[in-house]
């Protein structure tokens, strides 16, 4: 089977196991819960920054024109919901990455993985780094492509942001424990077009309802899954 679909094959498997049901719930709830309290101190300051990206596309002039005003309404909580789904999901695969990746690395090396040595090649320090870079690629991605959204090719640019963001927050810490630095770098660079593709294919499950309440822990178990399967084959031709 293909490693990539492979390793999407198991981590649905292991998804709905009873261990891992608690660390797909625990991410996503703290997400929504530090962007609702963000949401209701900070209200007013969203809400300008919202209107001054409507005022600067143009669409905030015609909204005060707009009759009735509840379709006026309607479309500026729409620009707020746009605004805070992608924070919430941000912020779940970050807590995922940073906080629920070690849970789920010993789950998968320990039942799938046990003769794998671990020579923890990555650190704490390293992830929160790594993370930080990712968070900060992640909203330049955006930033700079918003004038896409004007001619219409800007509905693939939550396809790629979401891709760079998953391959960049999950591909080191699934590798963090057992590889060590240098195998690390081979293993990113000889897989940079997969990791990737699995990015963009765990990334697509956020734009599905339902699937995406999952979608942060199930791109962490399909990072573990393949990086430690790789890993497994570079030690095994070395």
């Amino acid at each position: 089977m293909n490693p990539i679909l492979d390793a999407l094959s198991r981590a649905f498997h292991d998804l709905f196991q009873f261990r891992i049901l608690w660390i797909v719930l625990w991410p996503i709830l703290t997400a929504v819960l530090v962007w609702f309290v963000l949401g209701v101190i900070f209200w007013d300051t969203f809400s300008n920054w919202i209107t001054s990206g409507l005022t600067a596309i143009g669409i905030q002039t015609w909204l005060e024109g707009v009759e009735p005003k509840w379709i006026a309404h309607t479309i500026q909580a729409m620009a707020h919901f746009i605004l805070f789904v992608p924070l919430i999901f941000v912020t779940a695969l970050v807590i995922t990455a940073l906080f629920a990746m070690p849970m789920l690395i010993s789950l998968v090396a320990e039942r799938d993985y046990p003769q794998l040595e671990r020579k923890n090649g990555g650190s704490i320090g390293g992830s929160l780094l790594n993370a930080l870079l990712a968070i900060c690629i992640f909203f330049i991605i955006w930033a700079l492509t918003i004038p896409l959204w004007l001619i219409g090719v800007g509905v693939i640019i939550p396809f790629i942001a979401a891709a760079y963001l998953n391959q960049r927050l999950f591909r080191y810490d699934a590798l963090a424990e057992h590889a060590s630095h240098e195998e690390m770098k081979v293993l990113f660079s000889a897989n940079q077009s997969s990791l990737w593709g699995i990015g963009l294919l765990t990334g697509l499950t956020q734009f599905v309802p339902i699937l995406n309440l999952f979608a942060p822990v199930l791109s962490g178990l399909t990072f573990i899954h393949f990086g430690l399967g790789r890993l497994v084959n570079l030690r095994q031709s070395s």
